[in-house]
């Protein structure tokens, strides 16, 4: 695992907005793995930027969703693929043709979560798959005690964490779904480049237990540390609690230019 401490989301966002670009240089229809939610909008933005200017061409990319409310129409303004095609693919100038996600209205939940996993390997495995980090350790909705080897499937959403979301439904928290399909632990490790980025204070516990604790379902995320190439970036604030701090900062400032993230 590479971890990069950065001064600031907006720095985090440009280093892994590039890292992004670059795959898309070498391969234009990569498959992109995203994330909803604040944390990864300077991503979008820096990557939406580098579109503008002509820096990259991002067309012919696909999108896959990490995560999706049940129960809630797809043309709901707060499904998950509705905020996608509002924050990374209409930036982006992507067709939702482009986009693969979870029938989170299917009147067979379970029959879409196994068909969402199989359209992944169909489609030939993420390339680069964005993920946030919750202050539990929690990566896309699996929550601490998750199996590290879980597949897509339906999760029930914690009284907390509807509550936390109730501010994107007009402050109603009965608008707010009891559960979401989510990409299970196993699979999020099936794609071949992870990046976590991780923001605030609030964030540095959860990071040094990601980073520097045991590989364990009550720190979900720490199952990063089995994958062959993960990479996670956080500010100087969410870097807080590492004990390796400064050699992580050494060994960044002395990698090799072309090596990338």
């Amino acid at each position: 695992m590479e971890v990069v401490i950065v001064p600031d989301a907006q720095a985090g966002g440009e280093l892994i907005a590039e890292a992004m670009a670059q795959l898309l240089r070498r391969k234009p229809d990569a498959l992109l793995g995203v994330a909803t939610g604040s944390t990864p909008l300077p991503i979008y933005t820096a990557l939406a930027e580098k579109v503008r200017s002509g820096a990259v061409d991002a067309s012919r990319a696909r999108i896959a969703q990490l995560d999706e409310y049940v129960g809630l129409p797809a043309e709901h303004p707060e499904s998950y693929r509705s905020v996608l095609r509002r924050e990374v693919l209409e930036p982006l100038g992507i067709s939702m043709d482009a986009f693969m996600g979870p029938d989170g209205t299917a009147e067979d939940v379970q029959a879409a979560c196994e068909e969402y996993d199989a359209a992944l390997a169909a489609a030939g495995g993420v390339d680069l798959q964005l993920l946030g980090i919750g202050t539990d350790g929690h990566i896309g909705f699996n929550e601490p005690c998750s199996s590290l080897a879980s597949r897509t499937r339906i999760k029930t959403l914690t009284e907390q964490t509807r509550v936390d979301n109730a501010r994107f439904f007009d402050g109603d928290i009965e608008q707010v779904p009891h559960h979401v399909i989510t990409q299970g632990i196993g699979t999020i490790l099936e794609a071949r480049h992870l990046v976590l980025l991780a923001t605030g204070e609030g964030k540095a516990d959860a990071v040094a237990a990601t980073v520097e604790g045991p590989v364990a379902a009550v720190c979900p995320a720490s199952a990063l540390q089995l994958h062959p190439h993960a990479t996670v970036v956080v500010d100087e604030a969410a870097a807080s609690k590492l004990k390796l701090a400064d050699y992580f900062r050494h060994t960044y400032a002395n990698k090799p230019d072309w090596q990338g993230i």
